[in-house]
């Protein structure tokens, strides 16, 4: 399949992974990068490129999952939208089953509530034509990526004045986010893979300040196995050569100036809100999407009334520090036991983008074993040996 067979070449991939191994050699000190988006953690575990990158190099998973920087006091506010009477929720599915304080959305819908899994908010918009005498609500979350369906849907809704349809707007920004992260002295990084989805919609220049502001390299990448192990080669090669630059890896869909139809609907129907809460970060400044007040007659928020409250996470669930990349799934004392995917105490073993969720669907084996060789003494070793690339990356 042509813009993929390509990328997952064997051959190539392990070329690739010898050339890092030389640079590594001549950088001669550990590496963290970080892959910022969820969708880039997957491909990680699904291909194996954690296990075949040079020792030196460590990948820090970053809060690109939209679903589990959502904070529980905003899934407890939706939960109360739907018990209204004569409310229909719509939400995708990766939220149905996030906890909330006391329940989730599955089971809200369980004891009665009328909630609705969709897979775009158009599909919400046809059920409030379908049903007039209801108010149908859409849970709207995401960055950027989803951002404009949610515009258009609106600018739709408006066209065909469609009067009992509402938006929860949770919609949150990834610049805002990414600069929290660079002002935490904790978390001292080397370079970025950056999203490639969200810089569909927003183009490469709004991460300019990263390089210019926080002297380190990012690279945009795409999905497939090729596409992350050529960005952080590419991310290794600025390092090298002492550039902080904003490179594009990913040029065969990104754009410099981004997605400009998308951009405008966002800046018609959106804006940005003073602050908004993210799991594991607090609130971020100019972070979050509300609605204009143009078109406040679909703003839910407005229309119903909500607990509005910052309720905190289950005190063993460490979703927090893992969004924040200070620790890694295999390092919370319930991963893979108490949280699992079938029994979810936070929101990164639920959501299909989450960092727990991909340790535990593609690394499970091989997690437990670094959990038990970090629970024994520590003894002096060498260098782990570059691995074989006998991966397969069908």
């Amino acid at each position: 399949m042509k813009y993929v067979d390509e990328f997952r070449e064997p051959e190539k991939a392990e070329a690739l992974r010898r050339e890092m191994a030389k640079l590594c050699q001549q950088l001669e000190k550990p590496i963290k990068i970080m892959e910022v988006c969820g969708g880039h953690t997957h491909s990680i575990f699904k291909y194996g490129i954690e296990e075949i990158l040079p020792a030196a190099i460590e990948l820090i998973h970053g809060p690109g999952c939209p679903v589990c920087v959502m904070p529980k006091g905003r899934l407890d506010d939706a939960i109360a939208i739907s018990q209204n009477q004569n409310v229909i929720l719509a939400t995708f599915g990766d939220t149905m089953r996030v906890p909330g304080s006391n329940t989730s959305l599955l089971q809200a819908k369980a004891t009665g509530a009328d909630i609705r899994m969709v897979y775009s908010p158009l599909d919400s918009l046809q059920i409030a034509r379908d049903n007039p005498n209801k108010q149908v609500v859409f849970f709207a979350l995401g960055f950027e990526t989803t951002a404009p369906s949610t515009a258009f849907t609106i600018l739709q809704a408006a066209a065909e004045k469609i009067n009992n349809f509402s938006m929860f707007c949770n919609h949150v920004l990834v610049i805002p986010a990414l600069q929290a992260l660079l002002d935490n002295p904790d978390l001292q990084l080397d370079g970025f893979v950056g999203p490639g989805h969200v810089s569909m919609v927003i183009g490469t220049e709004p991460y300019e300040f990263i390089s210019q502001q926080y002297h380190k390299p990012i690279v945009i990448s795409g999905f497939e196995p090729l596409d992350i192990l050529q960005s952080i080669w590419m991310l290794l090669q600025q390092l090298i050569e002492n550039r902080c630059e904003v490179e594009n890896q990913y040029n065969r869909i990104v754009q410099k100036a981004g997605n400009t139809a998308a951009l405008q609907a966002m800046n018609k129907v959106f804006a940005v809100r003073d602050s908004f809460d993210w799991r594991g970060l607090g609130d971020i400044p100019y972070s979050g999407l509300k609605i204009q007040p143009e078109y406040a007659q679909f703003d839910a928020e407005l229309k119903f009334t909500i607990p509005n409250l910052k309720v905190a996470d289950h005190k063993a669930c460490q979703c927090g520090e893992i969004l924040k990349g200070v620790l890694k799934p295999w390092q919370c004392k319930v991963f893979g036991t108490a949280c699992t995917p079938e029994t979810p105490i936070g929101t990164c073993m639920v959501s299909s983008e989450g960092a727990c969720a991909a340790y535990y669907k593609y690394g499970r084996l091989s997690t437990i074993a670094k959990k038990t060789i970090a629970e024994k003494p520590k003894i002096p070793i060498t260098q782990k040996p570059l691995p074989s690339c006998g991966i397969s990356l069908d």
